[in-house]
């Protein structure tokens, strides 16, 4: 099976040397090259073409979102950007998702919560750090209040059970999860998900689940 390759983007020689042992120690994983700060990152992909990137945040020349917005924004772009931060405010969060990343971890996650994190976004699913989760859904639902019309208008176009799979997808739930909640076959849920993302002109599940709460069809427990 060939290795998931992985550019590891950050300013700190010691950050980029420590993930750069610990991913290159785990079967199926390979860091393929290092990247100083969001330019040379952006250089990097296109160089190198890795599956995943691991983006911080603040670096020098070029922040983490903006690198991730640029590497992301030619149409097809196969590249799964996972953001890694010591900050875990919601700023962040929400705008390195609405440039394209697939994933968002705290860098005092532990060796296996990474190398999980790299097979998840590769594998194409999202991923955000438990504990960020929550702070996240208030945030999106706050600013749904401003969803713009014609994304709502976007939600019309959907059937009843693919507004309902995109609900699921919005909350976290996996593939597996979302076909035991509806009782129906895994399969059945790929074929939904991939009409959704067709539909609403959307790269992947965390770009629906961006969607999904800025329009307001999802919104925390409660509200």
């Amino acid at each position: 099976m060939t290795n998931i390759r992985v550019l590891i983007a950050d300013d700190q020689m010691m950050v980029r040397q420590g993930f750069t042992v610990l991913l290159n120690a785990e079967p199926g994983i390979e860091v393929v090259g290092q990247a100083v700060d969001g330019l040379d990152a952006v250089a990097k992909v296109a160089e190198l073409t890795p599956d995943v990137v691991l983006m911080d945040i603040r670096m020098p020349r070029l922040g983490g979102i903006e690198a991730t917005r640029r590497i992301m924004e030619p149409p097809g772009a196969a590249v799964k950007v996972l953001v890694l931060t010591t900050f875990d405010l919601d700023e962040y969060v929400y705008e390195a998702l609405r440039a394209g990343a697939s994933g968002f971890l705290l860098k005092d996650a532990s060796a296996a919560d990474l190398a999980r994190a790299v097979r998840v976004v590769a594998a194409g699913d999202a991923l955000l750090a438990p504990n960020i989760t929550k702070r996240l859904i208030v945030e999106f639902s706050r600013l749904s209040g401003t969803a713009r019309a014609p994304l709502k208008e976007r939600v019309g176009d959907l059937t009843e059970r693919e507004s309902e799979v995109l609900s699921l997808i919005a909350q976290g739930l996996s593939n597996a999860e979302i076909a035991e909640a509806l009782v129906v076959a895994e399969q059945t849920v790929k074929s939904h998900v991939s009409r959704i993302l067709v539909k609403l002109g959307l790269r992947d599940r965390t770009q629906a689940a961006v969607f999904a709460y800025e329009t307001g069809l999802v919104r925390p427990s409660g509200q």
